[in-house]
């Protein structure tokens, strides 16, 4: 089997999102005087996270829009009946500090060079088109990737085979010349294995949680991994440890 091109997941995967959530949602709360309205700062750091996890899971089964989900999240941290133009207003406001807390996994840029001459490489992400262009714009990747495909465009989600064979398709190239990498052992491993692809898990937090090899994902602790499991002839990288 040889591998052609890489697709891959955005947050969490090759931007880190969850330091800049965190970072930028203290700031924001912080600014709009919020840091104590839910008992400290842990405590309302962790319900906007519930909040985002159960509204984002509304907008992956079709129950709402993309914009939908954000005003949702909003009203549903703040307990306050606000309309679509307050609710956007201050998601704007947490966006500003969400941005400026950006940065790309110290691994990307040096795996993105060393398989730059082997292979293709797009993005599918459960996102929007709009914040995922916007997002590699600013951490000076968006020219890495020849498709950006995205959930709130395509009308479909991972872990649905249609959304990997999406991106395969955009390729021009079948499941089993493809490779996905991503964060998420279901959504983005189990999912891409599953419609066919190799499917890479980058496990950052080491996690070893189990998964079912052949038909499970490979998994990996680092991107300096990769060259090895896609075969791929390169100097850079660290021996594999996936299992």
């Amino acid at each position: 089997m040889s591998i052609r091109a890489v697709v891959w997941d955005v947050d969490d995967t090759l931007f880190d999102h969850t330091t800049a959530d965190r970072e930028g949602m203290r700031a924001h709360l912080a600014a709009e005087g919020l840091l104590d309205a839910h008992g400290g700062a842990e405590r309302a750091l962790a319900h906007w996270k519930e909040v985002t996890q159960r509204h984002w899971a509304r907008f992956s089964a079709g129950e709402t829009t993309f914009e939908g989900q954000r005003r949702d999240r909003v009203r549903a941290f703040l307990g306050a009946q606000l309309s679509d133009d307050e609710a956007d207003a201050w998601f704007r406001r947490h966006v500003a500090h969400y941005e400026a807390a950006w940065s790309l996994f110290p691994d990307v840029l040096p795996v993105l060079d060393a398989l730059a001459a082997g292979h293709r490489h797009a993005v599918l992400s459960n996102s929007s088109l709009a914040v995922q262009d916007h997002k590699l714009r600013v951490l000076g990747v968006h020219d890495r990737f020849e498709a950006i495909l995205c959930a709130a465009e395509l009308g479909v989600s991972k872990p649905a085979a249609a959304a990997f064979l999406a991106a395969c398709e955009a390729l021009s190239l079948p499941p089993h010349e493809v490779a996905y990498v991503g964060d998420h052992p279901e959504i983005d491993g189990r999912g891409a294995a599953e419609a066919g692809l190799l499917s890479v898990w980058i496990d950052r937090l080491d996690g070893h949680a189990t998964v079912d090899p052949p038909a499970g994902p490979h998994r990996i602790v680092t991107l300096a991994e990769l060259p090895a499991v896609l075969g791929a002839d390169t100097r850079f990288g660290a021996s594999s440890t996936f299992r």
